[in-house]
C-alpha cells in the first residue's frame, strides 16, 4: 500500500516519530511501518530486539496510550516493524504538542483549531459552553415565541407544544445545563444583546463599486442571530439589490434579483457555521457580486471540493444548527451547498464559488443586473450554439451526469460508466467548444454548469 491517511513508511526509528504515532491516535488512527522505505521496497532494521523494547516503551511514557508494536519479516528474511496506533478518545500531546494525521500529511494544531479539536474530543462544541453570570433574563420572550411560531409553520413542532414558560422552551432545546446556566447558544440565539457576551458577533453590509477601496455606505445587523437572517433580507432589498418588477395576472411581484430562497441558505450558512470566537461575518455587495465571508475553518480533514459533493452535515455550533433547524430554515443532511448552488442554476445564474479564504470560508454570488457582463458572455455562448447539436447515447450519459453532480470528475463518469477517459475528455471538449456546457471556477475547486441551450437539448433528446 502507498502511504495515505492512514499508513506511513520509514526506513528507520528515531524518536521524533512519535510525533507521527500522536497523529494518527488524535485522527483516525493508523499504522506505521519502521524498515520501509517511501517506495514500499524493505529495507529492514538491524536492532530489531531492541527496538521491540524500547518503542513500546517510548510511546507508553511520552503519550501515555498503548500501541500494537510487531516485529514482521520479508520473504527475505529482512526484519521490520509494525506500528498500529488506535484512534484515540481523549486528546494526546506529545511535549505539550498537539499533532493531528490530515490526509498523508502531519499537523500541529494551534490556536483555534486546537481549541476546535480539544472541544471536539470532550464531546462538546463551543455553543455548548455556558455562561455562569448570565441569567434568564438575558433572554428575549419575542426571540423564543419566533422559534415556536416557525416551528410550528414548518410542521416541526406542534401547536399543542407551543409554551409561554420560557426556561422550558429552552430545556427542551437543551440550552441549560444541570446547574440552570445558559449555554452560549441560548445566548445568541434568542439573548436581547448577546453583545454583551461575545464580541463582534453582527453582521455587517457593505456596498462597494469594484474592489474594496471604494466603500460607498454599509449596514451593521446586531441582536440574536435566529432572526438575523431575516433582518439581514429586509436591508439588502431596501438598500443594496433591485427588485424587477414583473405581473402574473392581476399579481404584483417583486422578487429579488437573486433567487432569494438560495441567499437566504447562504446567509443561514454563515450564521451557522461562523467560530463566535472570531470577527464579525462580512458581505460585501459589488456591481457584479456579491461576497459571504465567515470565520471559521472547515473541518480537520475537509476540503472545498468535499463540501461541495455529497457530505453529511457536521456542523461548528451543534445547539445553533438545532435550534434552525427546529424552525423549519435548514435540513440537517448536509445539502445547504447543493441548494445554493441548484438556486442560481435554476434561474439562469452562474453557481456561486466557495473558497477557504483568510481563516474562512468565503462565497461569492453574482448578481443579475443590466448590463452585467455575466448576461454578456451567456449571450455569446448562446449566439454560437447550434440548437441542432445531435449527441451520441454515450455522450447524452456522461452529460446527464454532469448536470446530476457539477463537480463530478473525470475518473468518476469512468467508473460509473465503464469508459474510458480519453472518450469522457474527448466527449467535454465537444461541449465546452459547441457551448452546452461552461467551467465555472479553477479545475480543483470548479465546477460545470449547463447552459440555457444545452438544457434545450436535453430536452429535445
Amino acid at each position: 500500500m502507498s502511504e495515505s491517511q492512514n499508513i506511513e513508511y520509514k526506513e528507520s526509528w528515531r524518536d521524533e516519530y512519535l510525533k507521527w504515532i500522536c497523529g494518527f491516535a488524535n485522527a483516525q488512527g493508523g499504522r506505521i511501518y519502521i524498515g520501509i522505505s517511501d517506495n514500499q521496497q524493505v529495507i529492514g532494521v538491524t536492532d530489531s530486539k531492541k527496538l521491540m523494547e524500547d518503542i513500546p516503551n517510548k510511546i507508553v511514557n511520552y503519550l501515555g496510550i498503548v500501541a500494537d508494536v510487531n516485529l514482521m519479516q520479508s520473504d527475505e528474511g529482512k526484519d521490520y516493524i509494525e506500528i498500529v496506533v488506535e484512534p484515540s478518545n481523549i486528546p494526546i500531546a506529545y511535549h505539550g504538542q498537539y499533532h493531528f494525521r490530515s490526509g498523508s500529511t502531519k499537523q500541529e494544531l494551534k490556536g483555534v483549531a486546537l481549541q476546535q479539536f480539544i472541544l471536539k474530543k470532550m464531546g462538546i462544541s463551543w455553543d455548548d459552553i455556558v455562561q455562569p453570570f448570565a441569567s434568564i433574563d438575558a433572554i428575549d420572550p419575542a426571540a423564543v415565541d419566533y422559534l415556536q411560531r416557525s416551528a410550528i409553520s414548518h410542521g416541526r413542532m406542534m401547536e399543542s407544544d407551543y409554551s409561554l414558560d420560557v426556561k422550558a422552551v429552552l430545556e427542551s432545546l437543551d440550552l441549560i445545563d444541570e446547574e440552570g446556566h445558559l449555554r452560549n447558544a441560548a445566548l445568541l440565539l434568542f439573548g436581547k444583546r448577546p453583545s454583551r457576551y461575545f464580541t463582534l458577533c453582527d453582521f455587517r453590509i457593505g456596498r462597494f463599486i469594484k474592489d474594496e477601496t471604494d466603500l460607498i455606505f454599509q449596514d451593521v445587523i446586531e441582536g440574536d442571530i435566529l432572526r438575523m437572517a431575516d433582518k439581514v433580507i429586509e436591508v439588502l432589498r431596501s438598500k443594496y439589490l433591485t427588485t424587477p418588477i414583473h405581473y402574473e395576472g392581476l399579481g404584483r411581484f417583486e422578487p429579488l434579483e437573486i433567487p432569494e430562497k438560495a441567499l437566504r441558505e447562504a446567509i443561514f450558512n454563515a450564521i451557522i457555521h461562523k467560530d463566535y470566537s472570531g470577527v464579525h461575518i462580512q458581505m460585501k455587495v459589488f456591481n457584479d457580486r456579491i461576497e459571504l465571508w465567515n470565520q471559521g475553518t472547515l473541518p480537520i480533514g475537509w476540503t472545498v471540493e468535499k463540501i461541495l459533493a455529497s457530505h453529511s452535515s457536521q456542523p461548528r455550533n451543534k445547539h445553533i444548527a438545532a435550534a434552525f433547524y427546529k424552525a423549519g430554515f435548514i435540513e440537517s443532511w448536509g445539502r445547504g451547498i447543493g441548494k445554493i448552488i441548484d438556486g442560481f442554476l435554476s434561474a439562469g445564474l452562474p453557481a456561486p464559488t466557495f473558497e477557504e479564504h483568510c481563516g474562512g470560508l468565503l462565497v461569492t454570488m453574482p448578481r443579475r443586473m443590466a448590463g452585467n457582463s455575466n448576461d454578456k458572455i451567456n449571450d455569446k455562448i448562446n449566439d454560437k450554439i447550434n440548437d441542432k447539436i445531435n449527441l451520441s447515447e454515450k455522450e447524452l450519459s456522461i452529460l446527464h451526469l454532469i448536470v446530476d453532480n457539477p463537480v463530478i470528475t473525470y475518473p468518476v463518469i469512468a467508473c460509473t460508466l465503464s469508459i474510458s477517459v480519453p472518450t469522457i475528455s474527448r466527449a467535454i471538449g465537444r461541449f465546452l467548444e459547441e457551448g452546452v456546457i461552461i467551467r465555472q471556477g479553477s479545475k480543483k475547486t470548479g465546477y460545470w454548469q449547463l447552459t440555457d441551450k444545452g438544457k434545450k437539448i436535453l430536452l429535445k433528446q
